[in-house]
Formats: structure tokens, sequence, C-alpha cells
């Protein structure tokens, strides 16, 4: 038996009504719900924050020496130099009668003192080392490096001279009062002398700055020293101490006995010597920044006897005869 219409009808009515509920969610989904909103950006990573490193001060160096070296900081007393011993501004180095000390700079300088030298350090940094030579023969030796430039300045005390280099090898002396030589073995130095007045002097140059003047023309290095001496007149002494003078080329370096001599301007230079009972031998060198080298010495008698005093009366009293 065939359906009734209307159950007919209905069917495509549930049908539809089946689909609409079904639809209901997707259309929520896709019309009507709200659009999230963006996440926020992520945060740049965190920098790890280290401990800042204390840059390690800039010092010389006290690397090597031999005899009697003392070290001064600052104005406190003098102390005997230690291997290693680390040297900044405003420390002071001497060497004693017969010693020697070297000093460094890490890689870049290297400064020999010879003995009766003094220096003091004025200024240290990467770029730059400043040592004041107060008196004697200091030689200083700088090392480029790649992509690394230190200067480094050898000023004179009590004087206008100041030399400097980047890379070479250079010997300056300085009597003490501002009388100073400077010879070039490797590269060039800039020496300057009164009112900024400079010179470039070259390996195997030589240049001299008196107090108050500017430095000479550079010149060849001489080979040999001049040196002339007045020596005391006779070979027996009487006195216990003598004067020992002579005269050198300026800047030169003399010493008497092992001990330095201070010269003047013009290179002459006077040491009372103390003389020991009998025979001496006075032994007197000078030596210039090129490495030259006289010497010279005299053999003096000291005669400690007493003179003899001769009485002319008692010795015609003792022969008898009427004095004349």
């Amino acid at each position: 038996m065939a359906a009734p219409p209307s159950r007919k009808r209905q069917v495509p009515f549930l049908v539809g009504l089946v689909l609409i509920l079904a639809a209901l969610p997707v259309g929520w989904f896709v019309f009507l719900r709200e659009t999230p909103a963006p996440l926020p950006p992520a945060p740049p990573p965190r920098a790890v924050v280290t401990p800042a490193t204390a840059k390690k001060a800039v010092e010389l160096v006290l690397s090597q020496f031999d005899g009697n070296v003392e070290v001064r900081h600052g104005e406190g007393a003098w102390e005997p130099a230690r291997k290693d011993m680390p040297l900044r501004p405003t420390d002071v180095v001497r060497t004693g009668r017969g010693a020697w000390a070297v000093v460094l700079n890490g890689e870049s300088v290297e400064l020999r003192m010879e003995s009766d030298t003094e220096i003091s350090v004025e200024q240290l940094s990467d770029e730059l080392s400043k040592v004041l030579l107060s008196s004697g023969l200091a030689t200083a030796t700088v090392r480029g490096r790649p992509n690394v430039r230190h200067t480094f300045i050898l000023k004179a005390k009590n004087g206008d001279a100041e030399a400097s280099t980047s890379q070479g090898t250079f010997t300056m002396t300085n009597n003490g009062k501002g009388t100073v030589s400077v010879g070039t073995r490797e590269g060039d130095v800039k020496l300057t002398g009164k009112e900024g007045k400079f010179v470039i002097v070259r390996a195997g140059q030589r240049s001299i700055v008196r107090p108050g003047q500017a430095p000479t023309e550079p010149a060849p290095i001489p080979s040999t020293v001049f040196l002339k001496m007045e020596w005391p007149a006779g070979k027996t002494q009487r006195k216990p101490e003598v004067a020992v003078t002579g005269r050198t080329d300026p800047g030169s370096r003399v010493m008497v006995d092992g001990v330095s001599v201070p010269t003047e301007e013009d290179g002459s230079f006077t040491l009372n010597v103390p003389l020991n009972a009998g025979p001496n031998t006075v032994k007197v060198s000078a030596v210039g920044v090129g490495g030259a080298r006289q010497d010279a010495q005299r053999e003096l008698v000291l005669d400690t006897t007493p003179p003899i005093k001769v009485d002319p009366g008692a010795m015609w009293k003792a022969s008898g005869a009427p004095p004349p």
C-alpha cells in the first residue's frame, strides 16, 4: 500500500532541517567567531652579561740586572731590585758602579742601563712609553709589530733633549747637566731640542744637544773617541788625593777607575782621585754613543814616609867644626 502524501512531503523537510542544524556550528566558526588577537612578537634574546674584565695596567718590568741596582717607588726609600719587578710611573731605577740593568715593556721596548745610570718612568700606555734619563748611558730598542704602533720617548733630565722612535735602536748619554748625545744604530730617531727644533738621526749618525740649544746637524758616528789627559806632575805624590783632568768629545761618557765623571758642555772633566800608600794605577775611559772607546792610564805612587828634616847647626856641632 502506498505512503500517504503528507509523509512524503515530510521527508525532504526533515532532511533539510538536519542539514541546517549541522551547518550552524560551521557557519558560526567561519562567520561569527571573533578573530583572535595576534600573538605579541617574541622578545629579543637576552644578552649574556659577564663581569667586566679589569684592564691590566701597562708597566715596565725589570727583566735582568747585575750588580748593585736599586729601585724607588715615588718618594719612598731606595730598595734592592728584584727580578721581574714591575715599574710604573714615578718609579726610579739606578745602577751602581759596575752594574747594569734591562727593563722591558712587553715585546715593544727594551731599555738597557749601563753602570752609574739613573732613569725614572714618566708615562706608560699601550701606545706610548716615556722615560726620563737623569744621568748616564742607556740604549733603547723599539720593535714594530703588525697592526701595533708603539712610540718610545727617552727624555734627558735638566735639559731640552728628547729622542723618540717607533722602530729602531739608539743610545743616549746625559752628563747630568743636560748635555746629551744620541747615536742611532737602526731605524730613524727624532731628536728634539730647544723650542721644539728637531732633527732626524738616521742609522749610523749622531747628534748633540746642549742646554738651551737646538740639536746639531746629524753626522756620521766617529769610529774613535777623542781623549786627552792632563796628569799630575811627577809620578810620586805626597798628597793622598790628586786631581785627574782631561777632555773628550762632548756627549761622550767618562769613567775614572769605574766611577762615572760628569763632563762639561765642551767635554772637559775633573775628578779628585784618592790614592793608597804605594803604587796606584789610575784608569780613565771615554765611551761614545756608537760604542767606540778610548782608554788612558797612569801609575802614581803615594809616598807616605815623613820628610827628613835637616838642622844645619846640629850638623856643624856634631862635626866639631865652627859653623860658617
